[in-house]
């Protein structure tokens, strides 16, 4: 079984316009692999609080061909067989959180029990973390295991082409595989690009309902803002009129309507921040790579209203400016 692997990837991977082919026991986002215990080499076993690892097999070249880094150590090779030693690769999470501070390449671990009859694995390198499962869950840990030392039931090929169109790499995929073996059952083909778009609908759905919710928020509260300090101002035309009479200039007039329209937004303002920090949990399942309390964004966010407010109150105000005062105080 591995050397028809290893023959099938090598002979996609000479295809015209393919860079690396590789194949996987799950690839990224698809929620297919294998829960096991994982054990680590004097490590104690709290038997209360397992700790399951997400196990993957892979051929050599899968990192490289997902556009994965390699962190640490080295990638399997074809040499890795039942006759050498057992290695493993392991993710960052996995790491970070059971080998701080040191370097994890040859340390060992099992998965499955602690049973003797397990065999131990040797870490032979680090990659980086990918998600296999919801983008809103934690990564965890992730343990790779060489095809050539655990084969798997069944692989998905997984290729990198050169930019192909997609329809003449899948007719030429289909057509190589044929070749190898006519009895072979062929999935559906799907880009990375279909797997991340499907996996990310919901939480994209719910983004753009808050930001439709948002933006109407925004122009209601502009509309709103602009309609207050402009009957604000037409009460206090004939004030207005009178302190330009005896000598306040355009300026003062403008501080001062501006003043008065952006003193509730700005009070306003650090009360939703307040909120917002309080309420950052409800959020925290729809964001991704953003922390629920990221100042940036509420820089930024903040910002935006500030901009809005101000444009809001600078038409009322700089009509309040260019009033006439003769006209102002014969008004009623």
């Amino acid at each position: 079984m591995s050397q028809f692997y290893r023959e099938t990837r090598e002979r996609l991977s000479k295809l015209p316009g393919v860079r690396a082919a590789a194949a996987s026991s799950a690839i990224p986002l698809s929620v297919r692999g294998d829960n096991q215990w994982l054990v680590v080499e004097g490590r104690p076993i709290d038997y209360s609080n397992t700790i399951n690892a997400y196990r993957v097999e892979v051929t050599p070249g899968y990192f490289e061909t997902m556009g994965v880094t390699l962190v640490r150590g080295r990638d399997f090779t074809d040499l890795d067989t039942t006759n050498t030693l057992q290695v493993c690769l392991i993710n960052e999470t996995t790491a970070r959180d059971f080998f701080p501070g040191v370097d994890p390449t040859g340390k060992r671990l099992k998965l499955g029990a602690a049973s003797e009859y397990i065999p131990w694995f040797t870490v032979v390198g680090v990659v980086r973390d990918l998600r296999f499962e919801d983008p809103s869950l934690t990564v965890r840990p992730q343990v790779f295991r060489p095809v050539g030392q655990n084969p798997a039931n069944t692989l998905t090929f997984v290729v990198r082409s050169d930019g192909m169109p997609v329809e003449s790499l899948q007719k030429a995929l289909r057509a190589e595989l044929k070749l190898i073996d006519p009895a072979m059952p062929l999935a559906n083909f799907r880009t990375m690009e279909s797997l991340v778009s499907d996996a990310l609908a919901r939480p994209r759905f719910s983004a753009f309902l808050l930001s439709l919710f948002a933006v109407t928020a925004l122009l209601l509260t502009v509309v709103g803002l602009y309609g207050v300090v402009t009957y604000v101002v037409s009460q206090y035309t004939q004030e207005i009129g009178i302190r330009i009479a005896l000598g306040a200039s355009q300026r003062d007039v403008l501080s001062l309507v501006i003043w008065q329209g952006m003193l509730p937004t700005v009070i306003g303002l650090f009360l939703g921040i307040a909120c917002a920090f309080g309420l950052s949990r409800a959020l925290a399942t729809q964001l991704y790579g953003v922390k629920p309390a990221d100042l940036p964004t509420l820089i930024c966010v903040s910002l935006i209203l500030l901009l809005a407010a101000l444009a809001a109150c600078w038409i009322p105000a700089r009509k309040a400016a260019m009033v006439d005062p003769a006209i102002a105080l014969r008004q009623d």
